[in-house]
């Protein structure tokens, strides 16, 4: 039988999700740093952002590439400032499972792509390639405050973390950017716990979105949750 609270989240899973050792939050954020055009890059390609790895490091360095436009270099920036800004959480040790840290994350993802950003939206969305739809705005608030509760219960990061994104993800909180913000929320349980942060390799994208659009048809995590492991 099912357990009832996994309903809060809007989906179930019986996947046996395995406990990863922790490494460290030093070590952890480290290795983001490191790769950190590389997350940015991975990232950004997902949306379908025409910029280059090597393209992606030189804005990153401050240089203006031509022959782009204007929204694709600011989704560029976003994600790199968001990312940034999860990494000063985690160090400050101030990240926290909580709307307030899902809004400030979607305010720098999100930054003049969005109809709004930084705030929960006020009208209807809909996720191409999928008969899944999204709940009416009205119902946002008291979602987010139920599939929370069942969240921050969960006593395994690496499922926690996984569940979040899925959680973000399927009820689409914001306008526009509801994935790479539950991303950043994922790996922002995840740092904090010691854990590496978790991407998805340009290479995986055809894999990513044909096993999202199942889910989203589904309402099931298993083999979302299963792909999700396998990257780790």
């Amino acid at each position: 039988m099912l357990n009832q609270k996994q309903n809060q989240l809007g989906f179930t899973w019986h996947y046996e999700v395995p406990e990863i050792i922790p490494q460290g939050i030093e070590r952890a954020c480290f290795r983001v740093q490191k790769l950190f055009p590389e997350y940015v890059w991975h990232t950004v390609y997902l949306e379908d952002n025409p910029f280059t790895f090597p393209e992606v490091q030189t804005l990153l360095e401050g240089i203006t590439i031509g022959g782009h436009k204007l929204a694709d270099q600011q989704q560029v920036l976003n994600q790199s400032n968001s990312l940034k800004r999860l990494l000063k959480l985690i160090k400050l040790k101030t990240f926290r499972l909580d709307k307030l840290t899902f809004c400030e994350l979607h305010s720098l993802v999100a930054f003049e792509e969005a109809l709004e950003w930084g705030v929960f939206r006020t009208g209807e969305v809909k996720i191409a390639g999928t008969e899944h739809q999204p709940p009416p705005a009205e119902q946002l608030e008291q979602i987010f405050d139920d599939g929370l509760a069942y969240l921050n219960n969960l006593s395994n990061p690496l499922e926690q973390a996984m569940a979040m994104f899925l959680f973000g993800s399927q009820h689409q909180f914001f306008y526009d950017g509801n994935k790479r913000t539950s991303r950043l929320m994922m790996n922002g349980i995840l740092l904090s716990n010691g854990l590496d942060a978790m991407t998805i390799p340009a290479k995986q994208k055809l894999a990513f979105n044909q096993t999202m659009i199942s889910f989203y048809d589904s309402h099931q995590a298993d083999e979302m949750m299963t792909f999700l492991v396998s990257l780790i």
